[in-house]
């Protein structure tokens, strides 16, 4: 590695602390409260939202931002973009978290260990669980609704096409329809509905698309929306985060095989013992980590069109291809 590349991954290194730990303060400001919510249900989205995590998903929306604000007319500098920006960051987060905690209950994965602490409904009961779930999910709407606190001076066609791309990614088109597949492969599928589909690869791949791709892609994509990229750049940033989200899945299932509790900060082995289709399942583990590589190549080769302001989006695919948790 040559003294560039240490003092580019340092810069980065800083980025993504600077900007996560934006993202927190974020998610902590629009959280409901009282005396506007139950205390009840505020402690169960709280202790959700603030276990922790890598937060991925809000740094793809301001990485997505910065780029795209940069080759606005006149540019936006990256906190004016991320400023435009951060009602999707916080919205998708709340999103990913209800998916999280829902996945979690004991009608679908039935885990009790995320992100190193139990899960919600171990804590706080089930019936809490899926009430603070759907808290969240209703919630990440409302954020995205009120925008920037009035100070985004973008129209409301533009605060439109954010909202109908988070809710397609996050319903039966999308996450809820990845999931009604995977529970359906599982055996938890109607009794007397149709058979489960034959879980081949592009079983795989179009339940890994919907599940924890979607809300990848409207991720990267809202961003570059909240500052009003040209449609040029929006698809550009969707090509990335295409290659991007099913190589975060190839990555998932293969740390699910070579894994443990403590680097991943939940239950390893679990897709294994409930019998899940997975990449490494199909392809088997050396395949699997060579696929993953070369996506995350291809969506380099997509961000091409945004140049040097595109660097955070970079590392955030390297990041995904070579974190361990």
């Amino acid at each position: 590695m040559t003294e560039r590349d240490d003092a580019l991954g340092s810069r980065l290194e800083g980025w993504i602390e600077a900007r996560r730990h934006a993202v927190d303060e974020e998610l902590e400001r629009r959280l409901p409260r009282p005396p506007a919510c139950p205390a009840v249900i505020a402690a169960a989205m709280r202790y959700s939202v603030q276990a922790g995590g890598k937060r991925l998903r809000p740094l793809l929306v301001l990485a997505a931002a910065e780029a795209s604000g940069a080759m606005a007319h006149p540019p936006l500098t990256p906190d004016d973009a991320c400023g435009r920006a951060v009602p999707a960051a916080c919205a998708i987060e709340f999103i990913h978290t209800y998916s999280l905690v829902h996945d979690d209950l004991p009608a679908m994965d039935n885990d009790v260990l995320r992100r190193g602490i139990p899960t919600l409904h171990v804590v706080q009961g089930e019936g809490m669980a899926i009430l603070g779930g759907d808290g969240l999910l209703t919630e990440a709407f409302a954020v995205l609704a009120r925008g920037s606190d009035g100070s985004d001076p973008a129209d409301p066609a533009r605060t439109i096409r954010v909202i109908a791309r988070v809710a397609a990614a996050a319903g039966a088109a999308g996450m809820v329809g990845g999931q009604a597949i995977d529970l359906h492969l599982a055996g938890q599928g109607p009794k007397d509905g149709a058979p489960a589909p034959v879980p081949d690869l592009a079983v795989l791949r179009d339940m890994h698309a919907r599940k924890t791709g979607a809300l990848i892609r409207a991720a990267a994509t809202c961003g570059a929306m909240a500052v009003g990229a040209s449609d040029a750049i929006v698809q550009a940033v969707d090509e990335y985060a295409t290659e991007v989200g099913l190589a975060f899945q190839i990555v998932d299932d293969i740390l699910d095989v070579e894994g443990s509790l403590e680097t991943l900060g939940k239950t390893a082995g679990s897709d294994q013992r409930k019998q899940k289709i997975t990449y490494p399942g199909v392809h088997g583990l050396p395949a699997s980590k060579a696929r993953a590589a070369v996506l995350v190549r291809e969506a380099h080769v997509a961000l091409a069109p945004l140049g040097a302001p595109a660097e955070p989006l970079r590392a955030l695919a390297d990041f995904i291809l070579q974190r361990k948790a």
